[in-house]
């Protein structure tokens, strides 16, 4: 039994909403209904802030993924340490759990922390370069505009003639549409509904787009998952008109603030710091925080069998009209309650895949002057059973996540089984890094190593499977698992309307929050991108 003085007591005990963890869905949820002006009370059992979006510390991130109770979530945990000094500089990481992770300049996270004005408590940094894995096995830049198409040397005039004439080619529809938007008569849309309505890479063969520049557009531009080539076997097959959407974003990322000249930036201290920048945004707003708190059952109405309420670990009751949970939260009931009454008001979400993920610590870094860097292998790119893309993103000291001298590496692809994710993480491995021993710091001096190491040398790693659940909505919301995407664009779709579900007569964090967030949205400064 609990120790129930080192609870202390909540006051008061009943509240419009109740949140049970402090991931990025909840935090926004709870930032979100708290500016609508309804008491919120947000709860979360670890001592610490962003549960499946956390930063945390070496030593916590192991503690967190090897807990049992993560299990409903995490699986197929591997952690292995080639040099033990790492351990020493357990605190100086910040670790993502559901990395790689970053942001579009232009993307739905830029926007939303500055219609909430979330961005006050977080500040960002750009991603120097994007690469991406041609043919050959080289790593080559990511052409993501005019400017870096007439500097690369790599293609050839006729290639570059092409790439650019496709660029202006999608420029000139999607200032059709917008014109047509306006009230214009939208003349100048060029591409077919036909065109839009098929495979994107079937668009791409019809504009005779070189294998290079299709794969670069493909998969590290629009960020496709699956093999497009791979016809009907494709799981997922992204039409032209998503692709040119996806296109437009990163276009209008590229440059938008003056201090993030590329299309990505990342958060300073790790992705744990959006969560938290939306935690404090609710408490200004009055949400009430209790971290350390486990949630030990769900209360029933006894008359009409719904939701009504929690009973914490303390043994305190605390009543709320609407409750919110994050997907690893285990359902149970108290004594007077049967569990089968108790999955009445919940709607589990549903299992939609498994990403693979991948944390690694080097010494180097994989450029030589590139402190961050954003890498895709394409589908088949590494090995011929290879059918989803695999992303890697480096970050060094600057953006304060790792020691100087250090790099951490995080790795995804989306995948059918812990075989096939596996496999994925490996090959990503085998091709970035060297394994460090023993006798590579006993025998020569330090320059003769680092004369003959190209690669960067693997010091620790934390290889994992995670489950992809959607969010649910019933008498009780459950939020989103982290997903599988670079960005937040389709967490945050799915977040929205899981409030909208709540509270459909209050807006999504309304323009009062922030009258001049369409002047903000110009101005670098205003979501703290540091030179």
């Amino acid at each position: 039994m609990a120790d129930t003085e080192s609870y202390p007591p909540i006051d008061p005990t009943n509240f419009d909403l109740i949140v049970i963890g402090t991931g990025l869905p909840e935090s926004i949820i709870a930032a979100a209904t708290s500016t609508a002006g309804k008491t919120v009370l947000h709860l979360d059992p670890n001592p610490h802030y962003g549960s499946h979006y956390s930063s945390l510390t070496l030593h916590d991130l192991t503690s967190f993924l090897t807990n049992t109770d993560r299990h409903v979530i995490y699986s197929d945990v591997e952690i292995c340490s080639h040099d033990e000094s790492v351990l020493e500089h357990s605190r100086k990481f910040n670790l993502d759990l559901s990395g790689p992770r970053v942001l579009f300049c232009a993307d739905l996270a830029v926007d939303v922390l500055l219609k909430s004005t979330a961005n006050q408590y977080v500040e960002f940094k750009n991603i120097d370069a994007s690469y991406v894995c041609d043919g050959s096995g080289e790593l080559v830049s990511v052409l993501d505009s005019k400017s870096a198409v007439f500097k690369d040397r790599t293609l050839k005039y006729s290639e570059k003639n092409q790439l650019n004439s496709f660029f202006k080619l999608v420029q000139g529809h999607l200032e059709g549409v917008r014109s047509g938007e306006s009230g214009g008569d939208g003349d100048g849309k060029v591409i077919s509904e036909a065109d839009l309505d098929s495979p994107f890479v079937a668009f791409l063969d019809k504009m005779k787009l070189p294998p290079k520049i299709k794969s670069i557009i493909l998969y590290a531009i629009a960020m496709v998952d699956y093999d497009q080539e791979a016809g009907e076997s494709c799981k997922e097959v992204l039409k032209t008109r998503d692709g040119i959407d996806r296109l437009a974003l990163y276009h209008a990322s590229v440059g938008r603030f003056p201090n993030a000249f590329g299309a990505l930036i990342y958060p300073i201290y790790g992705q744990g710091e959006l969560p938290q920048a939306f935690c404090r945004r609710a408490a200004v707003k009055g949400c009430l925080y209790v971290l350390r708190m486990p949630v030990i059952s769900v209360l029933l109405d006894k008359d009409s069998g719904n939701y009504k309420g929690v009973k914490l670990v303390s043994g305190q009751e605390i009543t709320s009209n609407k409750l919110v949970i994050d997907p690893s939260f285990t359902i149970a009931s108290s004594p007077s309650e049967s569990l089968q009454n108790v999955t009445k008001v919940f709607d589990a979400g549903r299992v939609s895949g498994k990403v693979a993920r991948g944390i690694c610590i080097t010494k180097g870094s994989l450029k030589a002057d590139t402190s961050s860097c954003l890498v895709i292998y394409p589908p088949r790119s590494l090995y011929p059973g290879q059918v989803t893309s695999i992303r890697v993103l480096q970050l060094g000291s600057s953006l304060a996540v790792c020691p100087s001298g250090m790099f951490v590496f995080y790795i995804s692809a989306v995948c059918n089984d812990a075989v096939e994710g596996n496999k994925a993480l490996r090959a990503a491995i085998d091709s970035l890094f060297s394994v460090h021993t023993s006798s590579t710091t006993d025998n020569g001096s330090i320059d003769q190593i680092e004369s003959t190491v190209v690669k960067p040398t693997l010091l620790w790693s934390a290889l994992y499977i995670q489950d992809l659940i959607e969010g649910s909505i019933g008498p009780v919301v459950m939020t989103p698992t982290p997903d599988g995407n670079l960005n937040y664009n389709d967490l945050l779709h799915e977040t929205s309307k899981l409030f909208k579900n709540l509270y459909p007569d209050d807006a999504f964090f309304p323009e009062t929050c922030n009258t001049d967030s369409s002047d903000k949205l110009e101005d670098d400064s205003e979501v703290g991108i540091e030179s």
